[in-house]
């Protein structure tokens, strides 16, 4: 018992020196160090990320020329398609005013056909009898011939409401929906026994497909205004596409918004650029990508690491090494920057490469 407290009592001795020794140790002013460096001579890029998505510049939405249900559909999504080619097919529900119009048309051209038939025939045999002029035999052959061509196109313009398909013209049936330019259907929204409406006035119509040309890409994003005054058309941008990591690929600018856009409070213009692709590259409309695009440059000019610099209203500072060993100093010299990275800036004027400059603190 009695060496058991002797053995607490010197654990308790020790901690208590040990805990005086470490803060008289840490009480004493300790020497301050830091980075040195030598300015170099660089090549310095200032550049600035745009975000945006990768989009076909031509996309199109196939709509109806008659409205009707969708019978049978001949393309799925991903499917390429020529221009011209059918896509679907929709049955014709006839809208009523329509085809009662149509109706009565073709009721009139038949009272009118059989009354003209009647004088024709009468004055075709005054005529075989020398009874009638040459003039007014042919003037009467004419409004008969007349009759039968409006027939022909009631009974075809019927057809059309009813049905959609004209006699004359087959080929070029309105039920039959064909596509408008040769792509990549990217989208079918619509399935068999779905009802759709042909474009009007009040409403846009039914999209019965999406196509796009997918060999003439753009990228689309917006810049902020900061920036813009920095750009011009031409340009040559780096594009980034999360999907296909370790890809880059080439665009060149070719639009910038002259209106600004609100977007989270600040104000930013809209870019298009046209996205260079390679051929073993399988792109997907609406990625999101990642533009980078140089606003200056500088080639081969003297800079140091911006940490260095010492901002004091209008005017930068570096702090230059003088003398060595104990007469050592820094002394703080006035310096003229140029452009700046981020991460590296450029000195016009104030120091030159043979200098030591002082960077940050070293921290133990």
């Amino acid at each position: 018992m009695k060496y058991s407290k002797l053995i607490f009592a010197v654990m308790a001795l020790v901690v208590f020196v040990g805990t005086f020794v470490f803060l008289w140790r840490k009480s004493l002013p300790q020497e301050v160090k830091y980075n040195e460096f030598t300015p170099k001579r660089e090549n310095i890029v200032k550049s600035t990320i745009i975000t945006g998505r990768i989009e076909p510049r031509d996309e199109v939405n196939v709509k109806p020329q008659i409205s009707g249900i969708i019978s049978e559909i001949y393309k799925e999504a991903g499917e390429t398609v020529k221009a011209d080619e059918v896509i679907a097919k929709v049955k014709v529900i006839p809208e009523m005013n329509q085809l009662t119009a149509a109706q009565s048309r073709v009721r009139i051209a038949d009272i009118n056909l059989n009354q003209v038939k009647t004088d024709y025939e009468r004055y075709q045999r005054l005529f075989d009898k020398e009874l009638v002029s040459a003039s007014e035999y042919e003037k009467i052959r004419q409004q008969y011939r007349q009759a039968q061509e409006e027939k022909v196109a009631a009974d075809d313009a019927l057809l059309v409401v009813s049905e959609g398909i004209s006699r004359s013209n087959a080929n070029a049936s309105s039920t039959l929906i064909r596509s408008t330019i040769s792509g990549l259907i990217l989208d079918v929204p619509v399935k068999v026994g779905n009802s759709v409406i042909l474009s009007n006035t009040f409403n846009e119509g039914t999209t019965i497909a999406s196509v796009a040309n997918m060999n003439d890409l753009i990228f689309r994003g917006n810049i902020d205004e900061s920036e813009v005054g920095r750009i011009h058309t031409g340009m040559s941008m780096n594009i980034t596409i999360g999907a296909l990591q370790d890809l880059n690929f080439d665009a060149i600018l070719e639009y910038i918004s002259p209106k600004a856009v609100q977007s989270n409070g600040a104000n930013q213009f809209e870019i298009k650029a046209s996205v260079t692709i390679r051929d073993s590259v399988q792109m997907r409309s609406g990625y999101s990508a990642n533009a980078e695009i140089v606003l200056a440059e500088s080639q081969e000019v003297l800079s140091v690491p911006e940490s260095a610099i010492e901002f004091s209203g209008d005017s930068t500072y570096v702090y230059v090494v003088r003398g060595d060993g104990d007469k050592k100093n820094y002394v703080r010299t006035h310096v003229v920057t140029g452009l700046s990275d981020g991460v590296k800036i450029e000195i016009k004027k104030g120091i030159s490469e043979k200098d030591i400059i002082r960077g940050p603190q070293i921290i133990e």
